[in-house]
């Protein structure tokens, strides 16, 4: 019995080892499960935050960022804060967002931006027309009275019409005046009277062909352009410098309009931005020409678009930027003989050249010997008479050698100003002169002072 007594003792302690066991397991799996429950909770909270760090991020930083961007390419637009703590379908989301943001701030900016263009196109025309009845007056006037106040008037009244026009241009508008077939280098003089501080503008005139011209169609939007690049020189130089212009002509390729200006020059990122709006983008957005709007390089790059010019911009030799404006061949045309040039135009460098060849004077004849004279004396009445002699022939000094006289210097606007006022004034007195003798009249040429500062030439 002892036996089966210790048997039992055995299975009972058997069985409560085992009972311990299964208790201890499951103690352990319980505080695991707890353990993971409390790991899955703590891993919850940290995406649960690291989620709200992110949107809170999207908000303040990413979104404003992306519409930045959108003007300053090269602002940086930050990405996700901690990647790793949100899982890929809240970051997806969270990309979504920004792009979703960046093309409704792109919508809207376009829509403004049209009702702007819209608004500015009107009333640009509006300005434009009074501009040119404004011109019209000014050139009736400059014919009735001589006051050199009436130019400087026509001159302010030329660069308010030049930035209208480009205004209009900016904003799709055609340029506002329709032209003839007219000379290139007619146009480079039209688009140096547009600038202020023309005086400064020298042109070299290395055509080939003097009759080289530009088509109709083409040759107001040349004039602009080429106006806006010189008005850009000009005041991005110092005003004790001159801004070089050179018109060549190119064989099939068209001909080239080389402004070289001795200014401040450029950097890099602005070098860049220039040559970007000078390529003519399908779109320019007027909030991006900054406050106040720098919009000489727009509008170029705009006619460049529209009429199949092309322009580039380098440094300069001289220190500041060298821009090249190409005028293509189907854009050219030669004008007839038969019609004269502007007076202020300059001459082609060959001109100049064999002007001076052809005025060299030819060597001189060698003089014919005098005929004798007759007698200086002889009887007439049984007086003594003289009769005159021949006029001795001056002795011909052989010629020297030819010196090329320089080109005479372009006539200035001022001189042209002058020159003209004295017309006037002559024609006027004429016209009111009495029957009898005139007294003596006294004229002053007065040149007003031009005080042609360089007031809104601020294009960049």
């Amino acid at each position: 019995m002892a036996w089966i007594v210790a048997l039992i003792a055995v299975v009972v302690a058997v069985t409560a080892v085992v009972r311990s066991q299964n208790a201890a397991r499951d103690a352990n799996v319980a505080w695991a499960r707890v353990e993971l429950a409390e790991r899955q909770a703590k891993a919850a909270d940290a995406r649960t935050t690291a989620l709200t760090d992110e949107i809170r991020q999207l908000a303040q930083k990413r979104i404003p960022a992306a519409a930045l961007a959108l003007s300053h390419p090269s602002a940086p637009v930050p990405g996700l804060r901690e990647a790793a703590e949100v899982d890929g379908g809240s970051a997806r989301l969270l990309t979504e967002a920004v792009q979703a943001a960046r093309a409704a701030v792109i919508e809207e900016r376009q829509r403004v931006d049209a009702a702007a263009r819209a608004a500015m196109r009107g009333t640009s025309a509006k300005i434009q027309s009074l501009l040119n009845q404004s011109q019209q007056l000014l050139h009736e006037l400059q014919h009735e009275y001589d006051d050199p106040r009436i130019l400087q008037l026509d001159f302010r009244n030329e660069l308010a019409l030049r930035r209208t026009q480009a205004t209009a241009v900016l904003c799709d508008a055609w340029p506002g005046l329709a032209r003839q077939n007219s000379p290139l280098v007619e146009i480079v003089l039209g688009a140096q009277s547009r600038v202020a501080g023309y005086e400064r503008i020298k042109v070299a005139n290395h055509l080939r062909d003097e009759w080289l011209a530009v088509v109709a169609r083409a040759a107001e939007p040349l004039a602009i352009a080429l106006a806006e690049l010189l008005a850009n020189a000009t005041a991005y130089s110092h005003p004790d410098t001159d801004v070089q212009v050179t018109v060549q002509q190119s064989g099939g390729r068209g001909a080239f309009l080389v402004v070289d200006d001795a200014g401040i020059g450029m950097d890099d990122d602005a070098l860049e931005r220039a040559r970007a709006l000078l390529a003519g983008p399908s779109e320019v957005l007027l909030t991006e020409l900054g406050d106040p709007p720098q919009t000489g390089f727009a509008v170029v790059g705009r006619l460049v678009v529209q009429y199949g010019l092309s322009c580039h911009i380098e440094p300069s030799p001289f220190g500041g930027m060298r821009t090249i404006l190409r005028v293509p061949a189907h854009l050219l045309t030669v004008l007839e003989d038969d019609r004269s040039l502007s007076a202020l135009a300059p001459k082609p460098v060959h001109a100049h050249t064999a002007t001076t060849a052809a005025a060299e004077p030819e060597p001189a004849a060698e003089p014919e010997p005098a005929a004798e004279p007759e007698p200086a004396v002889k009887e007439r009445n049984g007086l003594p008479s003289r009769r005159r002699r021949a006029p001795r022939p001056a002795p011909v000094r052989s010629a020297p050698a030819a010196i090329p006289a320089a080109p005479p210097p372009p006539r200035t606007p001022e001189q042209a100003e002058a020159s003209w006022a004295a017309l006037q004034q002559g024609t006027l007195s004429g016209r009111s002169a009495p029957a009898s003798p005139p007294e003596a009249q006294h004229h002053d040429d007065k040149d007003g002072q031009d005080d042609r500062n360089d007031q809104g030439d601020d294009e960049t």
